[in-house]
């Protein structure tokens, strides 16, 4: 069973008045299904909820639901907030077993600079956000974590190029793009005066080598 341990409660009345009334107890209601049993539905104290979802892993912690005094495994499969407060009116949990593979929606964090992007006022799009994984619940990884400083201009991170834990693997196309290094207008123009000064320094470089050959003529002279 998981450490993190969460109390429900059976017999709650459904429809929007008894829900309102819950909450204003402080607590969520809930609904419990999965595993081919029939949905159950809850209510749990938002204290402890949020002790839950407050974790490293987020909403893809793995929870020990004691159901009047019932315990099984679970994962929070969906949390509605309210719109404008953005309190949570409602979860919920899918049962699980251990050796089950269950897919989650991983964040993906970009890490590092990519020099060669920044010095021509490049910039990276980042379009994926998450990526969606099979996994099994106590392997679901935090964070997917991609390191951005070899990028080079006009190259793109696809979702094959990630590389994800022992024991997890992608569900999604493996062509969808995560992230671009961008050429823009500010771009072209810091690669062509980055072109012109080279340009410049050959040029020079011609014109003091010219210099020095007419000098060693006139010394021949004299």
């Amino acid at each position: 069973m998981s450490e993190l341990l969460l109390s429900a409660e059976t017999g709650r009345m459904e429809g929007s008045r008894p829900s309102r009334r819950l909450r204003r107890e402080g607590k969520v209601p809930a609904v419990v299904y999965g595993l081919g049993i029939d949905p159950v539905t809850v209510s749990v104290e938002w204290p402890e909820l949020r002790e839950v979802l407050t974790t490293d892993l987020g909403l893809n912690a793995l929870v020990t639901l004691d159901i009047d005094g019932d315990q099984l495994l679970a994962v929070v499969k969906d949390l509605q907030r309210h719109p404008v407060r953005r309190d949570v009116v409602h979860v919920d949990f899918m049962r699980v077993t251990e050796d089950q593979m269950i897919e989650v929606e991983v964040p993906i964090v970009l890490e590092g600079e990519a020099r060669n992007v920044t010095m021509y006022d490049g910039m990276i799009d980042q379009s994926m956000y998450t990526i969606t994984v099979s996994v099994r619940p106590a392997d679901a990884p935090q964070q997917i974590v991609i390191d951005v400083t070899d990028l080079e201009l006009g190259e793109t991170i696809k979702v094959s190029d990630i590389s994800l834990p022992a024991g997890a693997e992608s569900v999604m196309d493996p062509e969808e793009t995560v992230a671009i290094a961008l050429i823009t207008r500010s771009t072209r123009e810091a690669m062509r005066q980055a072109e012109a000064a080279e340009a410049g320094e050959g040029v020079e470089g011609e014109g003091g080598a010219a210099e020095a050959d007419a000098d060693d003529a006139d010394g021949d002279e004299g």
